[in-house]
């Protein structure tokens, strides 16, 4: 295709556009990404506007008509354009942008845009009335696990990233601060891990403004008490749990809420020094493990710092898979190796990104700690940004450390025509040896289907979060199914080691769900009973990671054993009802 494509926006231009800083990287990531493309931006729509689950045109019809009247005929949009999947910085609020499945498949009917929280109320309030499931986003980009897609085909899909996205408050001496979903906060829901020593989201929120599946509002933690005067509480972003039973966690990756506010603690400005770690042999795997764990115990490495296997070298560097192998199968060993050696990193396996924070005196005490506990691993070799090119991938991690966002992470993205990915996202312990048997699983499943393996282990004292980036052509159905079964088969034989997913693809969450049935299943009759409880319409967001109202429980919409992969090239993840 050609490699001239139009800007993407700006945050000027659109709420969900690119920085100003990053116009020009955005530009050039667009544009190497749109050159390996080789299928149309959209194809005519073979159905019309995809009705929700037991609702007649007419009925629809006349529920949009009640919406709009409610926020305005600008504010609720029907989904009868043809799906433009985009790319991240231009990401549809419509459908999976990364469609395993039929596009049309995991697509919404309509799309609200409400601009406050007594806005969402009157949404969920509409969706009680008129029986029609809503499903909510922050800004829909988390499309490695099926972005702004609705679980249930003819949702319609509630965008609180367009006219909800202020800092509401900063209080620089708390270090804290109050946003909106739009600023964005749909990472912490998920639990989502990042870079900074911070990078544990959720575990740095501090309290919440929640819309009930009633419409009824909810404050948590200090929130719950009222503040003086009619303004909040001046503790809302200083503790945590208040009094009581200690419940912002059902309200992450749930279907329990819709979450209009949350607070957060900030880092403080500070020092810091991102460094890199290479290890020549794949057999250093254990006792690179075994040497993190103390180090991070001890509170010494500086962040969630990264190890990743040195065929993510290949792969961050925006290059496509067939500029370094002519093949299809997985790249071989041994051309990994003689690749690498040509790269700054050279000829390794594994390769360790940290990252340090304080005064320059407590920075260089702490590497050299961990010089010497990573210098016993036999040709460890220690790099620093200065010893590096210019455009190697350490500049761009130190710059994300620091709280700088960056685009590079999506150079990745290349390695296919058409590019999509998958997460699979499995917990271990910090041992060696759990840690091995998760890759073991990994290395022969991943050849087993005729992916290139490319692991990120995000690593803390105690778990690890092994993370792995499937990536298909979402042109080619074959490749499509072959992720499916992949996905299938890691989740299954993980957990049938002991070790589960702490999140997944919205196609998928049936099956990890169910892989946590200790007790006969005793946590999702919890989870169960509390969606009862709140939502007994089951009109909000009905499957998402799982937990299925009593609506919809046990008619069929569970996607178990092969269910995916049959409903690629023609089938469907919809019951026939």
């Amino acid at each position: 295709m050609n490699k001239s494509q139009p800007p993407p926006p700006t945050l000027a231009d659109k709420y969900s556009g690119v920085p100003s800083r990053l116009t020009l990287i955005a530009q050039t990531a667009k544009d190497q990404l749109y050159s390996h493309k080789t299928v149309p931006e959209s194809s005519l729509r073979r159905h019309n506007v995809r009705l929700p689950p037991d609702t007649t045109q007419a009925a629809f019809d006349a529920a949009l008509a009640a919406l709009k009247k409610n926020l305005g005929k600008e504010n609720v949009v029907l989904n009868d354009k043809p799906l433009v999947d985009g790319w991240y910085l231009e990401h549809p609020n419509t459908h999976d942008a990364f469609h395993l499945v039929d596009q049309e498949d995991l697509v919404s009917s309509a799309v609200a845009y409400p601009a406050s929280t007594v806005e969402v109320q009157t949404i969920v309030k509409w969706a009680n009335e008129y029986a029609i499931p809503i499903y909510p986003i922050s800004m829909g980009r988390n499309v490695g696990y099926g972005g702004s897609a609705p679980r249930v085909p003819g949702s319609v899909v509630v965008d609180l990233g367009r006219r909800m996205n202020k800092i509401l408050n900063i209080d620089a001496e708390n270090a804290s601060c109050v946003v909106e979903p739009g600023s964005v906060f749909g990472n912490a829901i998920d639990r989502g891990v990042g870079y900074t020593p911070m990078g544990d989201h959720f575990a740095n929120h501090c309290g919440m403004e929640v819309v009930l599946p009633n419409g009824e509002l909810l404050r948590t933690g200090m929130g719950a008490l009222p503040g003086k005067n009619e303004v909040d509480n001046p503790t809302w972003q200083s503790f945590q749990p208040a009094y009581g039973p200690y419940s912002d966690g059902i309200f992450s990756q749930s279907n329990f809420g819709i979450v209009c506010q949350m607070g957060f603690f900030l880092m403080r400005e500070t020092g810091h020094q991102s460094y890199m770690i290479t290890f020549p042999r794949d057999e250093d795997f254990p006792e690179i493990v075994e040497t993190i764990r103390p180090l991070a115990q001890k509170g010494i490495l500086g962040n969630i710092p990264q190890l990743r296997h040195v065929a993510q070298e290949l792969n961050v560097t925006g290059l496509p898979k067939s500029h370094w192998y002519a093949g299809s199968s997985p790249l071989p060993r041994q051309l990994i190796r003689q690749h690498a050696s040509k790269l700054p990193c050279g000829d390794c396996s594994w390769i360790f990104y940290g990252t340090q924070y304080g005064n320059t005196a407590s920075i260089e005490t702490q590497l050299t700690i961990i010089k010497s506990a990573f210098s016993r691993i036999q040709g460890s070799k220690f790099f620093l940004p200065s010893d590096l090119p210019a455009d190697h991938y350490i500049h761009s991690r130190a710059l994300v450390c620091s709280g700088v966002p960056i685009l590079r992470e999506l150079d990745w993205l290349n390695w296919k025509p058409n590019a999509a990915h998958l997460f699979f996202s499995p917990i271990t312990p910090t041992h060696a040896s759990d840690a091995q048997v998760v890759h073991d699983i990994n290395v022969h499943l991943h050849a087993k289907y005729g992916f290139d393996l490319f692991p990120t282990l995000c690593v803390s004292g105690r778990e690890m979060h092994y993370i792995t980036n499937i990536i298909y052509d979402r042109s080619s159905n074959d490749e499509k199914r072959r992720a499916a079964a992949l996905m299938r088969e890691l989740i299954v034989a993980t957990a049938s080691e002991g070790y589960g997913e702490y999140r997944t693809h919205l196609l998928f969450a049936d099956q990890v769900a169910r892989t946590y049935s200790w007790g006969n299943n005793a946590l999702m009759r919890f989870n169960e009973t509390i969606k009862d409880a709140l939502d007994p319409n089951g009109i909000l967001a009905p499957g998402r990671n799982g937990i299925w109202p009593k609506k919809y429980r046990g008619k069929g919409w569970e996607l178990l054993g092969e269910s995916v992969e049959k409903a690629v090239g023609g089938g469907t993840i919809s019951p026939k009802l």
